[in-house]
């Protein structure tokens, strides 16, 4: 029973490896097999790129009054709470609530301020009412004086001359003692007045700006002045300003409201790229959220100048392309995929990229009959354009087949050569940028120049 088992089982392994070998020896077969078809059509040369939508417009969610927030010496503020990013709200609707502890701050102090100018002018109407009413008992006791002094001068009369002359001098000393005083309290009451006015000022100023203190705190609360989607605001460093982020009054903006039925994908283009991308190109926008839908687009802006990515050394461009037409699906901060027509070719021979290999400047493929050279053209991210060597429907392998480097090489006719030569060459002198006149002369200038971007 044992050696029966032991039979079973290695016939059992030998099948195994068997067909182990069996399959292996086909899958490798099969892909050094692959063979492709030479096709004709349009070919179409794209740039692809990572983009983000955004609204092509929208609407400021303000803070407060930043008038009233430099009145207040308040130059940044924090945001205390904020509904979630993408919340869609009402006209009047709550939005944000602000950090108020500065401008709380502010009120106390200016509280205790009014209440001190308060003291102040009722301390100074009181100080001005004893003073005048002191002067105006002094001029009424003068009057008196000088009723009495009138009364020596008239019984005078009978009196002699150097007695006479005495009582008159004493009466206008009384006179003019009495009118000196009346011009004092005159001058007296209008400093009164200006004191209270000063210290009334003072205390209408400190109210005043207690008051647009308590109306600024109102302003803390921020409202939907329209009914939209809440979309948070980015700073300069890319990061959207939620819970705890510091707003300047020079920004004054908490979050915005985008207009939802115009977007745009915003995109940056590498530098090696850049030159093929013009305005008004046309453009296949994909959104990551949705696969199955692509949207129409065109090229709008093209910057000037490149930026270096974060967290990169590679330059790039910001290229902003238009969404045509409007769907509710799409929302700001969608990832999307974005092709950039920037050629398309009708009518040519194309082949998948792979085919195409390369020895000392020759390019051939492989075909039934052997390696077969080939004038390539331009490339997109999956093919290459085949001028001559080959025809529709031929057949040419994906990758070299087995023993493909033994195989002979099928050169094309000089004269096919010499005549692409003579194509390209126009095209080349088009691409080749023109000279800038030497100013020093026959020197030639040093390669250490930098190029302004």
């Amino acid at each position: 029973m044992n050696r029966k088992n032991a039979i079973i089982l290695s016939v059992s392994f030998f099948v195994l490896v068997a067909l182990i070998w069996y399959f292996s020896s086909s899958t490798v077969e099969t892909s050094n097999t692959i063979m492709v078809e030479v096709e004709r059509g349009t070919f179409v040369i794209d740039v692809t790129t990572t983009g983000e939508l955004e609204a092509r417009s929208s609407e400021d969610i303000q803070g407060p009054n930043p008038n009233a927030l430099r009145n207040a010496r308040i130059h940044r503020y924090m945001i205390e709470d904020i509904v979630p990013d993408g919340t869609v709200v009402d006209s009047g609707q709550w939005v944000a609530t602000l950090d108020r502890s500065d401008l709380q701050n502010k009120i106390t102090d200016q509280e205790l301020e009014v209440e001190k100018l308060e003291t102040q002018f009722v301390k100074t109407q009181l100080d001005t009412t004893l003073t005048l009413r002191a002067t105006r008992d002094e001029l009424i006791n003068l009057q008196f004086s000088l009723e009495e002094k009138q009364i020596v001068v008239d019984q005078s009369i009978y009196e002699p001359p150097a007695t006479q002359r005495q009582v008159k001098i004493d009466f206008d000393k009384t006179q003019r003692s009495l009118n000196q005083n009346v011009e004092n309290y005159e001058i007296k009451q209008q400093k009164a007045n200006a004191d209270m006015r000063e210290v009334a000022t003072n205390l209408h100023k400190a109210r005043r700006e207690l008051a647009e203190y308590t109306d600024l705190k109102k302003e803390f609360v921020v409202i939907a002045p329209k009914s939209g989607m809440v979309n948070y605001k980015r700073d300069w460093n890319g990061k959207k300003q939620g819970i705890g982020a510091q707003i300047s009054v020079w920004e004054n903006v908490v979050a915005q409201l985008p207009n939802l039925s115009a977007m745009n994908s915003r995109t940056y283009v590498n530098e090696i790229d850049i030159s093929r991308v013009q305005d008004g190109q046309k453009a296949i926008i994909e959104v990551d959220a949705f696969p199955d839908k692509s949207f129409a687009g065109i090229v709008m802006e093209v910057a000037n100048m490149g930026e270096q990515m974060r967290n990169s050394n590679a330059k790039v461009f910001e290229v902003v392309l238009h969404v045509d037409g409007f769907d509710s699906i799409l929302r700001p901060s969608m990832t999307t995929k974005n092709r950039i027509i920037t050629e398309v070719i009708d009518s040519v021979l194309f082949v998948p990229i792979e085919c195409v290999n390369i020895i000392d400047t020759i390019n051939f493929v492989y075909t039934s009959k052997g390696r077969k050279q080939v004038i390539p053209g331009k490339t997109n991210e999956t093919s290459i354009i085949i001028y001559d060597g080959l025809d529709e429907g031929d057949e040419i392998y994906l990758i070299p087949p087995e023993g493909a480097d033994s195989w002979s090489l099928e050169r094309l006719d000089q004269k096919i050569l010499d005549s692409y030569k003579k194509l390209i060459e126009p095209e080349k002198k088009n691409e080749e940028p023109k000279k800038q006149p030497n100013p020093d002369g026959n020197k030639k200038r040093g390669s250490g120049g930098k190029r302004n971007k």
